[in-house]
């Protein structure tokens, strides 16, 4: 046993909650057990109990050992003198705190608790739960995957909340830095940030009729123009950049920010730059068409975005391919800024807007786009549980990062349930 266990068991009324009796043999009822206190006083607060006849409200202290209480030197502390009730698992000191009732568990918590929370805590795999998930129902398998999905959103909005902030409430600019976040994907997220903010969109808007000035500024502001090229078209940019950048005072981002190891040609910076390059050249009014469409057959047309020909045969400057191949933006891309971008964006616009309607599409259009894969949905789906669209799957990655790799059990539904269980 130990306290976080204990606090959990309380918690939740795992335990016999009838016949219960306090160390002096008054009957004893726990109407409610307290608001869990995770500062700095009693462990629960605003409890409500009932002993003989006789209704108490107020703070509730748990220990293992009675005797915590003198460890603890709650004997001196003003914070615990007007305690309801003492929670201990065992008694092993009697009457460690004057005119304080205490009321011992052990007896009264189920066998299988223990070992259930032990072999969670103990399990060798990446997943506690993998050979016990399973028991829980489905219905409460998606009723935490909702909650699991909001609190991913809530995690994430909260950061582009700052942004927006920041930008002076300009929605148009968050969607900028998060597309460009986007197309940097997981390994090129930040410098492909770095350099949507280091390049007000005012500037390559002025310019979106004229995609060489366009793939100048991005090429140039990521770092990428500093070299002595041998083919024409960087060559072009460089001197397009080497003018934009005078006329209105820009300054790179590092070079050395990119990463291209370990990656498919395909997701070079190189190319998603080009791409990028590409949705502003084509885009017109993209916010406002994004946040009035909730389909993905509606968004996919505005996300279809080829890079220009010289990518046909290159994934960096001057190192040509035989093959030429058009380096398109595929569905599994559209899918990802679909999942990470429009949809959350969506979502914190209409919250903005306090209108429950858009939110519930956002995350309807979440529902309609497949799940992700990748090795944590994989992982999930190897132990018995898949994900059925990108809703789910977003849960899944949120529910194995914050509590599966931390073991965060006790605060998981599933866990709660698997430990409840007495099968």
């Amino acid at each position: 046993m130990n306290e976080a266990l204990f606090q959990f068991i309380w918690q939740y009324s795992l335990y016999q909650t009838t016949a219960l009796t306090t160390a002096a043999g008054e009957p004893l009822t726990i109407i409610h057990c307290g608001k869990l206190n995770r500062d700095a006083g009693p462990d629960f607060l605003e409890g409500k109990i009932k002993i003989g006849n006789t209704t108490l409200v107020g703070n509730i202290e748990l220990h293992i050992k009675s005797s915590d209480w003198l460890r603890h030197g709650h004997q001196n502390d003003a914070a615990y003198k007007n305690l309801i009730l003492h929670v201990v698992y065992e008694n092993d000191v009697a009457d460690v705190a004057e005119n304080i009732p205490v009321l011992e568990l052990k007896q009264h918590i189920p066998h299988h608790i223990i070992p259930k929370y032990t072999s969670l805590m103990w399990a060798p795999q990446k997943l506690p739960c993998y050979a016990q998930h399973e028991m829980v129902k489905s219905i409460t398998k998606e009723g935490w995957l909702s909650r699991l999905l909001a609190e991913r959103w809530e995690q994430k909005l909260a950061d582009w909340n700052v942004m927006l902030k920041n930008s002076a409430e300009d929605w148009r600019n968050l969607l900028y830095w998060r597309m460009a976040a986007n197309f940097g994907f997981k390994t090129n997220a930040t410098p492909f940030l770095m350099l949507a903010q280091s390049l007000p969109l005012n500037i390559p808007t002025k310019h979106k009729e004229n995609l060489m000035q366009i793939e100048a500024l991005l090429f140039g502001q990521a770092g990428m123009l500093e070299d002595d090229f041998t083919d024409d078209y960087p060559r072009e940019l460089q001197r397009e950049y080497d003018y934009l950048r005078k006329k209105y005072k820009l300054k790179p981002i590092a070079g050395y920010l990119w990463k291209f190891l370990r990656m498919r040609p395909a997701n070079f910076p190189t190319v998603r730059i080009a791409q990028f390059a590409a949705l502003i050249h084509k885009s017109v009014h993209l916010f406002s068409q994004i946040i009035e469409t909730h389909s993905v057959k509606e968004i996919a047309p505005l996300l279809d975005v080829t890079a220009s020909s010289y990518w046909d045969t290159h994934f960096q400057f001057d190192a040509a391919q035989e093959k030429a191949t058009p380096k398109s933006l595929g569905t599994t891309s559209v899918q990802n800024i679909i999942i990470n971008t429009i949809a959350p964006i969506q979502f914190l616009y209409a919250a903005k807007q306090d209108t429950h309607v858009l939110q519930e599409r956002s995350l309807q259009l979440l529902e309609a786009v497949p799940a992700e894969q990748n090795n944590i949905t994989r992982l999930w789906e190897e132990n018995g549980w898949k994900a059925q669209n990108a809703a789910q799957s977003q849960a899944l990655i949120q529910l194995y990062n914050n509590y599966c790799s931390s073991k965060r059990c006790l605060e998981c539904t599933i866990g709660l349930n698997i430990i409840r269980s007495a099968n």
